[in-house]
């Protein structure tokens, strides 16, 4: 029989990221006999069981090795959380108790002795509940904060605060869940770190109204992720690239420009070619420059012999799209410029759709408040020569309008899409299962991303799906890695992302992931640095195995 004792309540304080990482020291004394809540929401006595301190000792550790912080060594930072025994039988385990109806609880504690080859840490939590309304119908969020003190600094130079992330509960009680809450945070690896764990009952999608139970937080240290390598990056806004293979060979399009800006007249496109995976580059050759006419690359494919086509769109006195198709990556023809009812923003990467044809998927709009956005499928039956267009939804709002996708198409009927948000931070998630006649939009988990382009790439021999895109603003290439049947009518249940690379934190300077494969190798091209100079670069990273994918629940 299930018997929850509630133990070790702590002064009702609050201790601020800088009084926790000061006060190392600190140890909270504790009240007896206040009855509290516990993460099956019932009423039991507090037990004064000795004091307990809050920061972590320093171990040696390498990076990979992860150090861990139990309930007995973090403290209240915020609200009224409770210290709690989650009992049964003769098995007894510490948890913080957070609310699912009052905002604002959090408990923090310190880490240090960090390797000195350590320069980011990975933090993730191990949660549970006793409650036995606990159900996957029902999520709750959570959130970190993270801060560090380094010399010559102030303390609030490094603070970073986390997004929320939601997951499902278990179906039963007593099953814990191991949630990531941030991938890639950098650190001083002299410098101790402050970690600090708030459970968001006030954001929506926290739907589950009873306490739960915050057991562990576990840091584990990071080395440097790999360099990229450099597609071009001589004077100038080299940017929005698009990379194709071409058999062995990959094919990196780019424009290149003055500034961040699609209709300059001097912005025109280039390619270059690699047959190394990406460590060298030949001359850069010319595919589009019209006199009078801005042009950006905006998508890729291949068509039915393996010849590449390139979307690039062009400005000037109308809004054209035109096609383009190469067999070597040198050597591009233009081979269409449809003219289409409704004139896209952007058409986006082609693919292959049986009993269709190619397939591309546009988006149409002014990104105004107005209910004037649409999207939809262009389709060609004649590798290119000519499309037909259909309108998918019209008359969205921004907040509604799914933007530069990436679809895949997964067989039986079933095409899988994710495409940017316009407002906030997310991805929309897109499915067909009649071949792309007919869709179903929906808001997906994945938050850690800003106003950047997706890019799927679907393994035929494994089943994976990877999703790869940049956080712009932090400056984070990312992955999430899946299998589709998870997340095809379950949008909210992406696993967690993973840091692949780094490169430029400003915002507008960098971003938009393009990625393609060879073999068991993903390529994935975007761009990089500071207006008015950036640069195109591109990351490998080997396709995911078959072992299950990292989750957040």
């Amino acid at each position: 029989m299930l018997e929850i004792m509630l133990s070790l309540r702590t002064r009702r304080m609050s201790v601020s990221l800088l009084s926790a990482a000061l006060l190392v020291g600190w140890v909270p004394s504790l009240a007896a006999s206040d009855p509290e809540q516990s993460p099956d929401g019932q009423t039991a006595a507090v037990v004064n069981e000795g004091n307990r301190g809050t920061v972590a000792r320093s171990r040696e550790r390498t990076a990979g090795s992860a150090v861990y912080l139990t309930a007995n060594e973090m403290s209240i930072a915020t609200g009224q959380p409770s210290l709690v025994l989650m009992s049964s039988g003769s098995t007894h385990i510490p948890v913080w108790s957070l609310s699912g109806g009052t905002p604002g609880q959090s408990v923090s504690g310190v880490v240090g002795g960090f390797p000195n080859d350590c320069v980011a840490v990975k933090v993730e939590i191990v949660v549970t509940t006793t409650d036995p309304t606990t159900s996957p119908d029902y999520s709750d969020v959570y959130r970190v904060h993270l801060s560090q003190m380094v010399e010559d600094a102030p303390f609030t130079e490094r603070y970073f605060l986390g997004k929320p992330v939601p997951t499902a509960l278990p179906a039963a009680p007593f099953y814990s869940r191991t949630i990531l809450l941030e991938s890639y945070y950098e650190v001083d690896p002299q410098a101790p770190l402050t970690v600090r764990i708030q459970r968001e009952p006030g954001d929506p999608n926290d739907s589950f109204t009873r306490p739960t139970g915050l057991a562990t937080v576990k840091v584990t240290p990071l080395k440097a992720l790999a360099e990229s390598h450099v597609v071009q990056d001589v004077s100038g806004y080299n940017s929005w690239p698009m990379i194709q293979a071409i058999g062995e060979k990959l094919v990196c399009v780019y424009s290149r420009g003055t500034a961040h800006s699609i209709k300059e007249d001097v912005r025109a496109v280039f390619a270059r070619t690699s047959t190394d995976g990406g460590k060298t580059w030949t001359a850069e050759t010319t595919v589009a420059d019209t006199p009078g006419d801005g042009e950006v690359t905006v998508a890729k494919g291949l068509d039915s012999t393996g010849a590449m086509l390139l979307w690039v769109r062009r400005i000037g006195k109308d809004w054209n799209h035109d096609l383009y198709r190469t067999t070597d990556g040198v050597t591009f023809t233009r081979v269409a410029t449809p003219d289409l009812a409704v004139q896209p923003m952007q058409i986006t990467d082609v693919f292959a759709v049986p009993t269709v044809g190619l397939m591309a998927l546009w988006f149409a709009g002014d990104y105004s408040d107005k209910a004037a956005q649409s999207w939809g499928t262009l389709t060609s039956r004649d590798d290119g020569a000519t499309w037909t267009q259909t309108s998918i939804e019209s008359g969205l709002t921004k907040a509604n309008w799914p933007t530069e996708p990436s679809a895949v198409y997964l067989g039986d009927g079933r095409i899988l899409a994710v495409g940017r948000t316009e407002i906030g931070q997310g991805q929309f998630q897109l499915v067909s299962t009649d071949y792309g006649a007919t869709w179903k939009r929906s808001q997906t988990n994945i938050r850690d991303v800003h106003a950047s382009t997706p890019s799927l790439i679907h393994d035929a021999e494994t089943g994976l799906l990877s999703n790869y895109y940049y956080e712009r603003g932090r400056g984070i290439l990312r992955r999430r890695v899946v299998d589709p049947e998870i997340v095809f009518d379950h949008p909210l249940n992406w696993p967690a992302s993973e840091a692949i690379a780094i490169a430029s934190p400003i915002a507008w300077d960098s971003g938009n992931a393009n990625a393609t494969v060879i073999g068991n190798k993903h390529y994935v091209a975007f761009y990089s640095g500071e207006a008015p100079n950036t640069s195109v670069l591109v990351s490998e990273f080997p396709a995911p195995t078959t072992e299950k994918p990292h989750s957040s629940r």
